[in-house]
């Protein structure tokens, strides 16, 4: 009997007939083989497009992003410029709406001036006219025109006209209606009665001047022959 080996029958792998055991193993790709990179080689002409494609897309995204800050500042400062027009808009309604008011109240207040004056301002009424004429003056309402003040035809109205000797410009020299202003707005002009200066007056005052400094020079020519002994006689 023949003694069998173990492991003797176990199969082989099946090789193609004509080919050798070394042809079943893959074989390394030759260097320079078609499909193999070589080390060191350069990039692919594919990987390149894509580089310049994303850096044509961000300085895309730079260009919008630039466009759409620029936009938002813009907007930003015509909303600025909106507000600050509504608020002075806002300031100039309430101040019309203010002077509208004490507008009205003018005669009122021209009827306690002239109780003042006449001294009817008493008891009851006078604690009511104060009030009300402190709450005028809380709202901005200021009272202006006085006798002798230069006339300005933008704050004052003149209703009564007359010459004067002792004035050197057209002056205010009776206030029949008091003006009134809130803030910079003049609600009514100063009523006044104004005086100009006389024709030929300033040349009549210049002669007066040099009149009297001749008669003071020769009171001191006076004076000094006085010291003196008098003048010498011939």
């Amino acid at each position: 009997m023949t003694e069998e080996t173990p492991g003797f029958d176990e199969q082989q792998p099946d090789v193609p007939s004509g080919a050798t055991s070394d042809d079943a193993e893959p074989k390394a790709a030759a260097p320079g083989t078609p499909g193999t990179p070589e080390k060191g080689a350069a990039a692919p002409a594919g990987d390149t497009d894509r580089t310049a494609g994303l850096t044509a897309q961000l300085d895309q995204v730079r260009t919008a992003l630039g466009e759409r800050t620029a936009d938002l500042q813009r907007l930003q400062a015509e909303y600025q410029n909106y507000r600050r027009r509504v608020e002075r808009d806002r300031v100039t309604v309430k101040e019309i709406a203010t002077a509208s008011l004490l507008s009205e109240l003018l005669p009122v207040l021209d009827d306690i001036g002239r109780a003042r004056e006449h001294e009817e301002l008493v008891g009851g009424f006078k604690s009511v006219a104060e009030s009300l004429e402190t709450v005028a003056a809380k709202l901005g309402l200021q009272q202006f025109g006085k006798e002798g003040e230069p006339f300005d035809p933008t704050i004052h109205e003149a209703l009564m006209h007359s010459y004067a000797p002792d004035v050197t410009e057209t002056t205010c020299v009776a206030i029949l209606q008091p003006g009134y202003r809130l803030g910079e707005r003049t609600i009514r002009p100063a009523r006044v009665a104004v005086a100009e200066p006389q024709p030929g007056a300033q040349p009549v005052k210049a002669d007066a001047a040099e009149g009297a400094e001749a008669a003071e020079a020769a009171k001191g020519t006076d004076a000094d022959d006085r010291e003196s002994g008098g003048p010498d006689e011939g």
